[in-house]
This record gives structure tokens, C-alpha cells and sequence, in this order.
């Protein structure tokens, strides 16, 4: 089973975190995670190129544990809210498309968003 928790300081989806196999087929026939990848690079290319913001990501081939950071979805480090919405609001819906499939992918996915404030740390 994927885990994938959201981070979220105050309305601001800030980052989040997926661990482990979907495990719903083999590997190169997993339906499950080919989503889950398309996605997860949808939000990091546009938060890097359409939103031109940093964000900070880490892969473990191994594991296949993913972590995301994205600073400019806060105010204390990006001062244009439009910029902050939008980066915030693309993690967001990602959350919801997310519990979207969970509907259908239960024994494979899970997902939960916590209340967490950015500590400085990637």
C-alpha cells in the first residue's frame, strides 16, 4: 500500500510525503503507481516551471518514498499571495484527486492530510 500524507500549515497545502509499493501489479503493470507518478511530477514540474518556484524534492529509488517541499506555498517565504494560492491550491487538488481514487484503489492508497508548520527542514 502508497501512504501519502499531506502537509498543511494553517489553509496552506505546503508539501507532502509517499511511502511504499501500491503493491496492485507487478512493476511496468501497476496502474496504481503509474498515477501516482504522472501526478506526483505534474505538481514538482509546475511549481518549478509554470510557477517558476522552488521546490524541493527527494526520490528513493529504493523505497520509492518521495518527499516534496514547497516553500513559496507560505507567506513567511513568498510575499505574492496569487503565487502562494496557486502553488498551495495545485498540492491541494492533488490531495483531492488523490481521495478520489481512493475510492476505487482502497487496498492500495491511502491518504491524510496533518496540520504541520514548515520547520525549515527539506
Amino acid at each position: 500500500m502508497t501512504k501519502v500524507v499531506f502537509f498543511k500549515s494553517k489553509d496552506a497545502f505546503w508539501g507532502f510525503e509517499e511511502q511504499g509499493h501500491s503493491g496492485f501489479a507487478e512493476s511496468g503493470e501497476d496502474i496504481v503507481c503509474s498515477a501516482l507518478s504522472a501526478m506526483t511530477m505534474l505538481v514538482i514540474n509546475a511549481i518549478e516551471v509554470a510557477y517558476a518556484s522552488e521546490a524541493d524534492y527527494e526520490f528513493d529509488e529504493e523505497t520509492t518514498n518521495v518527499r516534496l517541499t514547497a516553500r513559496g506555498a507560505l507567506p513567511s517565504y513568498e510575499k505574492d499571495e496569487k503565487k502562494r494560492f496557486a502553488i498551495s491550491g495545485l498540492i491541494m487538488a492533488y490531495y483531492y484527486q488523490l481521495n478520489d481514487l481512493v475510492e476505487e484503489y482502497y487496498d492500495y492508497l491511502e491518504v491524510e492530510v496533518i496540520e504541520k508548520e514548515y520547520d525549515g527542514n527539506k
